[in-house]
């Protein structure tokens, strides 16, 4: 029991960072859900892209695993190269795969996700082939700083940043969702995508700019894994999507803040497991979690039970 003890302060931080990556993706999920009622099989796919886009930054501006400009900068210029990458391919796939398809049977937007997926996964496949990339993580970071000790807790200056990245991006999105025109112009088309044009919003914009929104935080979700993991291969998406899949229904699919409760949520459960259990067991967590939630709570934690839309 002592050693359970010992090991439950590392595990909580270690959740934690596996939480805010995972509420990042999961909001992809809830955003698109919230707004056209479909699920973006291909989100986990996006959040690859950011990963593979990450790398080839990375790549271009190191030379022989040394940067070339300020590994702060440097790390800056990933996230956010990664973010406008996934998020213009957020926008083109929107606007070629699921628009057409808007106002067809949900099986047809469903399957046309699917099909979204497997491009992508095998296009990168075809041009960056299956070994994967790495990223020279510890090249970035100063040695001295490299882990950091405090008491029994041994935490790696990449997963701070990690952790602080994913809290700060989600508190922009929050305050994007309350205090702004677009929040209030995304929150009224969730609501009532009909009502909310007669009052004048342009829906069809407001659906891009989710489409935007959630997919440039699933690639920089994808950088912040692959700095935090120091990989990144062409297969890295199914896993991902299932997560933040299982976050988003778990904290109430449709609902952002459910999304973020939800990924945190799942982050700690999966840690706290590899306490009691083999660590090639954790990712059973997420199966266990997503079937308990669709037989007793399927509408999430803080998901409304409402009658299905027809």
């Amino acid at each position: 029991m002592d050693f359970y003890l010992e090991q439950l302060p590392q595990q909580l931080v270690n959740g934690l960072t596996l939480g805010g990556v995972y509420a990042l993706i999961a909001i992809g999920y809830t955003m698109v859900y919230g707004i056209l009622s479909m699920l973006n099989f291909a989100h986990g796919e996006i959040y690859m892209m950011g990963g593979f886009a990450g790398w080839w930054t990375l790549n271009l501006l190191t030379r022989n695993n040394v940067p070339l400009i300020n590994a702060a900068v440097l790390i800056f210029f990933m996230i956010v190269i990664a973010m406008m990458v996934t998020g213009c391919l957020g926008v083109i796939v929107e606007r070629l795969a699921y628009r057409p398809l808007r106002k067809s049977p949900r099986m047809n937007l469903l399957l046309s996700a699917l099909g979204v997926s497997m491009f992508l996964q095998n296009a990168v496949l075809t041009f960056q082939g299956a070994k994967p990339r790495f990223f020279p993580s510890s090249a970035l970071i100063p040695e001295s700083i490299r882990l950091l000790h405090i008491g029994n807790v041994v935490v790696s200056f990449m997963r701070i940043v990690v952790v602080a990245v994913a809290f700060l991006l989600m508190a922009l999105l929050t305050v994007l969702i309350k205090k702004t025109k677009v929040g209030k112009a995304m929150r009224a088309t969730a609501q009532d995508s009909e009502a909310a044009a007669f009052m004048g919003v342009d829906t069809d914009k407001i659906i891009v700019f989710v489409f935007l929104i959630g997919s440039a935080l699933g690639g920089a979700a994808g950088t912040l894994v692959g700095l935090l993991f120091t990989q990144v291969d062409y297969y890295v998406g199914f896993q991902a999507g299932l997560k933040g899949f299982t976050a988003a229904v778990l904290g109430g699919i449709g609902n952002i803040f459910g999304a973020m409760l939800g990924g945190i949520i799942l982050g700690l459960l999966e840690s706290l497991a590899t306490t009691f259990f083999p660590a090639t067991y954790k990712d059973v967590v997420a199966f266990v979690v997503l079937i308990l939630v669709l037989i007793f709570r399927p509408w999430g934690l803080m998901g409304e039970r409402v009658p299905e839309k027809v």
